[in-house]
């Protein structure tokens, strides 16, 4: 399998400076931008999964009829965020 290029971006001058400031010892700019690159690309890729899965899970429960309120869910947590505080303050007394 052939090698391809990434086409050349233009940046300005100061963005190189600050890019060649953080190279690592050795490290070559072309392999902090394809290291970059990659890292982008598995990101994105993760968010795409993690927006599919809840996307799916959201339907699932539309069709189960598993909906919780979000006032219900909500006043849940005020309610142990009250009963934590209340429990650090007598346990600092």
């Amino acid at each position: 399998m052939k090698s391809a290029h990434l086409p050349s971006v233009r940046i300005e001058p100061e963005l190189r400076v600050a890019l060649e400031s953080v190279l690592q010892q050795g490290e070559t700019l072309s392999e902090f931008v394809e290291t970059s690159v990659r890292q982008a690309l598995r990101q994105r890729s993760l968010q795409a999964e993690f927006v599919a899965r809840g996307l799916s899970s959201l339907q699932a429960a539309r069709q189960n009829q598993d909906l919780l309120e979000a006032q219900d869910v909500l006043d849940t947590l005020q309610a142990r965020l009250a009963k934590a505080r209340t429990r650090r303050v007598s346990s600092q007394a």
